[in-house]
C-alpha cells in the first residue's frame, strides 16, 4: 500500500514538473500575449467604447424628451398696481393681488434638432472614430508581437550562452582531473593546478551571473505576455533556425498600420474643422411642451375646486431659429487653428513614410550582414573546437603548455558567443523585416 501511495505522489511530482515546465513556442507566446496583455484588452476595449461614441453622437439628432414639475409657496403675493378707468373708475389706481399662495406644474417637453451641422458631422467623425480605434487595435497588436518575439529571441541567447558556459565548465573539469592526476603523480606544478582551480571558480561565478540575466529576461518575458511572474516556460532549441528571407520585395508603405492610423487621424482632423466651420451655418430645432397647473390658497395636491384649487392644461409648439451673425471672430480662429493641426498632422504622415522606409533598407541589410557574420562564426566555432581538441591532446602528451590549453577554451567560447549573438542579430533584423512589411501576424502560423 505503501508503495502504491509512493509511487501515486511520485507520478503526481513529474506530472507537476512537467506543467510548470511547458515548452513555449513563439506562436504560443504570441498567442498567449495577444489575450492576456493589458495594452491589447485595453485597445479591444477602445473599439467597443467606440460603439457608445456613436450612439452618444447619435442621440443629438433624435428626439429629446424630458418630464418636469414644480411645486410653489408663495408668502407674499405681489401688489401690482393698474389704471382705475378699466374698472370703470377713470383717475384713479386699484392695487390687485395676483396669483395664489400655491402653484404646482407637471408636463412634458420635447425637442428636435431640424437642421444642426455639427450633428451631421459628429455622426461622420463618430464612424471616423470606430474605425480609428479598429486601425489602433491593429497597431497595439503588431507592437505587442513585436515585443514578444524580440524577448522570446533574447531569452534564447540567454540560455544559449548558459549551455556554452556548462560545456565549458565540463571540458574545464575534465583539463582539472588530468592536471590532478599529473600533480598527484609529481608530474605537474602545484601552479598548474591553481590556475585551473582559478578559471573552475571563474566559470562558476560566470554562470551565476548568467543564470541571473536568463531569469531576469525570462520575467521580461512573461511580463509582456501578460503572463504570471511565477509561472516556469521552457524555449525549444529549434527557436533559432536561419530561414531565408525575401528581400528583393519593395513593401508598400501606405499599407502599413502606422501609416494608416495617421491617415485616419487626419481624417477625423478633417472632421474637426468642418465641426468649428459648422458654427457658420443657421440652427433650426422644433420644441414642443404640455403642461399641466394646479393653482390656490392650500397645496394643490390632491386638491380639487371644494378646496379652491384649481388645475388646467397648456401647450405651447414652437420652431427655434438660430442665425449667427458675429462671433467677435472666434469661430475663425478655431477654424484657422483646425487647418494648422492638420498640415502639422500631414508632416508627420511624410516623416513616419520616410522612417518606414528606412527601417525596411535596414533591417534587409543587418540580415544580408547577420548572414555573413553566421557563416564566418560557425565555421570559426568549427575551427576553435578542432584547436581546443588538439590542444588538449598535445597538453596531456607534453606538447603544449596550460596556457595554450586555457588560451585555446578560452577561443572556443568565444567563437560560440559570437556565433549566438550573430543568430540573435539575425533573428531580430528579421522581425524588423517582417514588421516593414506589415506581416508580424504571419509569425502566428
Amino acid at each position: 500500500m505503501k508503495s502504491i501511495l509512493l509511487m501515486t505522489i511520485l507520478s503526481f511530482s513529474v506530472y507537476a514538473e512537467a506543467q510548470e515546465n511547458q515548452t513555449l513556442s513563439l506562436k504560443q507566446a504570441i498567442s498567449y500575449a495577444l489575450e492576456n496583455k493589458a495594452d491589447a484588452k485595453k485597445a479591444k476595449l477602445k473599439v467597443e467604447n467606440s460603439e457608445y461614441q456613436i450612439q452618444e453622437v447619435r442621440s443629438r439628432a433624435l428626439p429629446q424628451i424630458a418630464a418636469n414639475g414644480n411645486l410653489t409657496y408663495n408668502p407674499v403675493l405681489q401688489t401690482n398696481v393698474i389704471d382705475g378707468s378699466s374698472f370703470g373708475q377713470p383717475g384713479t389706481s386699484i392695487k390687485a393681488i395676483f396669483g395664489q399662495k400655491w402653484s404646482s406644474v407637471a408636463g412634458l417637453t420635447l425637442n428636435q434638432a431640424l437642421f444642426d451641422q455639427t450633428v451631421f458631422t459628429g455622426l461622420k467623425a463618430a464612424k471616423s472614430t470606430r474605425e480609428f480605434y479598429q486601425i489602433n487595435e491593429q497597431l497595439t497588436e503588431e507592437q505587442v508581437i513585436e515585443r514578444v518575439a524580440n524577448n522570446y529571441y533574447q531569452v534564447y541567447v540567454q540560455r544559449q550562452k548558459m549551455n556554452v558556459i556548462d560545456s565549458n565548465y565540463v571540458n574545464t573539469n575534465k583539463v582539472k582531473v588530468i592536471i590532478q592526476g599529473q600533480y598527484d603523480n609529481g608530474l605537474a606544478k602545484k601552479i598548474d593546478l591553481d590556475r585551473i582551480l582559478v578559471k573552475i571558480s571563474n566559470i562558476k561565478t560566470l554562470r551565476q551571473q548568467v543564470l541571473n540575466a536568463v531569469e531576469l529576461q525570462e520575467n521580461a518575458l512573461k511580463f509582456f505576455m501578460g503572463m504570471p511572474i511565477e509561472n516556469k516556460i521552457m524555449i525549444p532549441q529549434t527557436a533559432f533556425e536561419v530561414t531565408p528571407q525575401v528581400l528583393s520585395e519593395v513593401p508598400n508603405t501606405s499599407n502599413r498600420t502606422e501609416y494608416l492610423i495617421l491617415k485616419k487621424q487626419e481624417e477625423l482632423l478633417v472632421y474637426q474643422k468642418m465641426a468649428d466651420q459648422a458654427a457658420y451655418y443657421p440652427t433650426l430645432s422644433l420644441t414642443g411642451s404640455f403642461n399641466y397647473i394646479g393653482q390656490g390658497p392650500k397645496m394643490p395636491w390632491g386638491q380639487n375646486r371644494s378646496d379652491k384649487v384649481y388645475w388646467s392644461d397648456f401647450s405651447a409648439i414652437g420652431l427655434n431659429l438660430r442665425v449667427p451673425i458675429f462671433t467677435g471672430f472666434g469661430t475663425r480662429a478655431k477654424v484657422r487653428q483646425a487647418d494648422v493641426n492638420i498640415r502639422s498632422l500631414q508632416e508627420d504622415i511624410k516623416d513616419t513614410k520616410l522612417a518606414l522606409d528606412l527601417a525596411f533598407v535596414n533591417s534587409k541589410t543587418q540580415i544580408e550582414n547577420s548572414l555573413i557574420t553566421i557563416q564566418n562564426q560557425k565555421t570559426n566555432s568549427q575551427l576553435a573546437k578542432e584547436v581546443l581538441d588538439n590542444t588538449r591532446n598535445n597538453y596531456i602528451q607534453g606538447l603544449a603548455s596550460l596556457t595554450d590549453l586555457l588560451d585555446a577554451e578560452n577561443a572556443l567560447t568565444e567563437a560560440q558567443n559570437n556565433y549566438t549573438a550573430a543568430l540573435l542579430d539575425y533573428k531580430l533584423a528579421e522581425i524588423q523585416l517582417i514588421k516593414s512589411k506589415g506581416e508580424l501576424k504571419t509569425l502566428l502560423n
